[in-house]
């Protein structure tokens, strides 16, 4: 009897030594909804994750200073203090939906972190949610972005993303700060430089800004690319899907693969990962095969990303990232072509000549130190960077541009300096100093296949100083202002313009040179961020541009650099607007006006597209609005309207082509989640009609003044999670298989470009996480 008493008093002993050593914790959202596979750490370390009831057991003596960073995709992070870890053994953590927090961090507006409601600029931002449930339809970024981001023209369904501008002006596409695009000569597939999932979110700031440099004036998207991790711990995500006409399915069928790891071991953290994707044929919805001037069909595309950081303090850190993407076209079919208004281009059986055609490569290779406490609370970031880009054209057989048939090459390479600076200033009204200098050498050309200079050489040097300065004003009222000094020279040396005819017909020749250019752009905005039901801005910037010179040299008619007429882009943008939360909406408009004294529309001469350089003036508008019901229940939507006109000295005005002015565009969703785990979208696109021009002396459409009739499209998205790490989505395009021709081939007005767009295709994917 005694020996089974000590033994009880032993047992319960060590039971509530377990007891104390182990913390209860359950994960939930607002509606009091269990949050699985949450990811609980401390420290540098994940110490639990909880299960499908949204539990999980810490063990005590892995807590460190009684907290926790709780952290789940598509929630904010949560930092939890435990008062007494052993007063209670359940705890309750509550995580914030991100979709319904406008307190988003965008980091490319002023170059450093800021809350999206203390800018005043418009911004979109799209996060991981956003990109998996339209990954989940297309992996084509053209796609994606088209389909959700307000003012940017929708897609092309080609490999390139001509005509989808921003605001009716030309994007600098970056990926983490790095420009891809190359404004010297716009091969227009700058868009399409990575895969989706190597991004984390997108960043899209419109208007001109002038804080990244060359050719943003219609504004900046930056891919962000996927951080690395901050506390110890390996995970991974893997992809396996297809895609494929479930109507009219014959040689329609396409396959992508992914595998991407991310872990830390203490001070070194790394993300490595790779992705392939085989687009099939593409059909239209009456099941014919889609004409191949710059299709997607038989499209190979592979991505390789690694990202290693090394931590040498807890405020110094060293990052490396090396992405390579390429996409080309093996086609199977050849274009037959049609009459445009008329019979639609389609393809047939067959192999076109040349080099296959899309992106070749694009190597990125970045290194950026970071210091945090330079001197005091200044902090120092400096990124050297490689950019090499090479984008292959179709083969022609007969061009109006040169003598015969010909394949050109746009080569883009890159190095660049980026030393940016922040400090804070503690005064009576606080201030933030932002402040560096950008150098930067970009050599740009364009050749055919077979040697002849298309384009000679145009090779830049730009020496760009910045400074940003916010500051806070009682709180509410928030000042920002910058300026940035431009001064570039393109160096361009003696060469021949191509012939137009036998025997070097048509070549003359032009004297190099250097091509000076200088400019100060400024910005200037306000917000007042005291009410969340209306949180207004005003601001003005300007943007700054050497765009298209190459079309300038290539058709020169003197024969010196200098008598050219070379003249950079001054864009002058100026915007209203206002973002307002009001309990479960969310809704935001802008106005804006963007001139320019030069601009660059791209008009039909002996048939090719020649630069205008005309005084211009864009306007338009914006408004978006969402409502979260609950967490099983939201819809919204974006209206978004752009239109432009060029001035002539002799005071008459042009409407501005569909190159660079896209119809009126309406998107609409709906998002219904009718049990845990399960999320459904539905997502409706409009574009409207534009019809601005009238027909040549010829009784036809002059290039890129075709009219524009209405379109729409619906799509599907779905996904499941089911067990603890695996997720099944379902995606579909153009779900009422609508028979329709995109904007971009209706307003080209080109019989070997009027293609129909992609009938109903079908997605599945499975993903796996650990």
């Amino acid at each position: 009897m005694k020996l089974r008493f000590i033994i009880s008093i032993i047992v319960l002993f060590f039971t509530q030594v377990i007891i104390a050593q182990t913390v209860k914790i359950k994960v939930e959202n607002n509606l009091k909804t269990a949050i699985a596979n949450a990811t609980v750490s401390s420290g540098n370390e994940v110490i639990a994750l909880t299960n499908e009831k949204g539990e999980a057991q810490l063990d005590a003596a892995k807590i460190l200073d009684n907290s926790v960073i709780v952290s789940a995709p598509n929630y904010s992070d949560t930092y939890f203090l435990f008062g007494s870890i052993n007063d209670i053994n359940e705890y309750v953590i509550v995580l914030e939906n991100q979709s319904t927090n406008l307190d988003e961090i965008v980091v490319t507006v002023g170059r450093k972190p800021e809350h999206i409601t203390t800018v005043p600029s418009s911004i979109t931002i799209l996060n991981e949610e956003d990109i998996a449930l339209q990954s989940a339809i297309s992996n084509n970024l053209s796609s994606i972005l088209g389909n959700l981001v307000p003012g940017l023209g929708t897609t092309t369904n080609k490999a390139t993303n001509a005509g989808q501008t921003l605001r009716g002006r030309q994007v600098l596409v970056l990926i983490d700060g790095v420009p891809q695009s190359t404004p010297l000569m716009n091969g227009q597939r700058d868009i399409r430089t990575i895969d989706a999932q190597a991004i984390e979110r997108v960043e899209i700031i419109k208007g001109a800004t002038s804080i990244y440099g060359n050719g943003s004036g219609g504004g900046i998207i930056n891919y962000i690319t996927k951080k690395n991790p901050k506390t110890n711990s390996f995970h991974g995500t893997s992809i396996l899907g297809t895609n494929f006409n479930p109507i009219h399915g014959n040689e329609t069928l396409g396959y992508r693969a992914s595998q991407y790891f991310n872990g830390r071991k203490n001070k070194f953290s790394y993300v490595a990962g790779a992705s392939y994707a085989y687009t099939g044929l593409q059909r239209d919805a009456k099941g014919e095969p889609l004409g191949q001037t710059d299709g997607l069909s038989n499209t190979n595309q592979i991505n390789g990303f690694t990202k290693l950081g090394y931590d040498f303090t807890d405020h110094t850190n060293l990052t490396m990232l090396y992405n390579y993407y390429g996409s080309t076209q093996k086609a199977k079919y050849i274009s037959k072509t049609g009459v445009y208004g008329q019979t639609p281009t389609v393809g047939i059986k067959g192999t076109e000549p040349g080099e296959n055609a899309g992106t070749p490569y694009n190597h990125n290779f970045m290194f950026t130190f970071t210091k945090d406490n330079l001197f005091n609370t200044t902090k120092l970031d400096v990124t050297a960077y490689v950019n090499s880009f090479r984008s292959m054209n179709r083969y022609v057989a007969n061009s109006s541009a040169w003598y015969g048939a010909g394949q050109t090459k746009i080569n883009s390479n890159k190095k660049g300096l980026r030393i940016n600076l922040n400090t804070p200033i503690n005064t009576k009204f606080p201030i933030d100093l932002t402040y560096g200098l950008d150098v930067l050498n970009d050599v740009t050309y364009q050749d055919l296949v077979d040697g002849r200079v298309y384009i000679p050489k145009m090779d830049m040097a730009n020496i760009a100083p910045y400074a940003q300065v916010r500051i806070d004003f009682f709180d509410h009222l928030i000042f920002k202002g910058g300026v940035r000094y431009e001064n570039a020279t393109v160096n361009v040396k003696d060469y021949q313009t191509i012939a137009t005819g036998p025997n070097n017909e048509g070549s003359i020749f032009v004297q190099g040179g250097k091509i000076p250019y200088e400019a100060t752009m400024f910005n200037a905005g306000l917000r007042y961020k005291k009410y969340a039901y209306f949180n207004p801005f005003v601001s003005f910037s300007q943007g700054f541009a050497i765009n298209e010179l190459g079309r300038i040299l290539r058709k020169a008619t003197e024969n010196t650099i200098e008598s050219l007429a070379t003249d950079p882009i001054i864009t002058n943008n100026y915007e209203a607007g206002f973002s307002s939360r009001f309990s479960k909406f969310n809704f935001s408009a802008a106005y804006f006006i963007s001139t320019s004294k030069l601009g660059v529309n791209l008009v039909d001469v002996g048939g090719y597209l020649t630069p205008q350089r005309e005084p211009e003036r864009v306007y338009g508008f914006e408004i978006a609005l969402d409502y979260f019901t609950n967490d099983k229940l939201s819809f919204g939507g974006n209206y978004s309207f752009v239109e432009g006109k060029a001035t002539f000295d002799d005071g008459s005005k042009v409407y501005l082509n569909g190159s660079r002015i896209a119809p009126a565009k309406a998107v609409a969703y709906v998002n219904y989640s009718p049990i845990n785990n399960l999320n459904l979208q539905l997502s409706w696109l409009h574009t409207d009609a534009r019809n601005r021009f009238e027909k040549n002396e010829k009784g036809k459409y002059n290039n890129s003044e075709g009219p524009i009739k209405a379109v729409q499209t619906i799509n599907f998205s779905g996904s499941y999670a089911f067990k603890t790490n695996w997720t099944v989505s379902l995606g579909v395009e153009n779900l009422l298989n609508n028979y329709y021709y995109p904007t971009v081939s209706q307003y080209r007005a080109l019989d070997a470009e009027y293609v129909l767009g992609n009938g109903i295709t079908t997605s599945l994917n499975l993903q796996y996480k650990f």
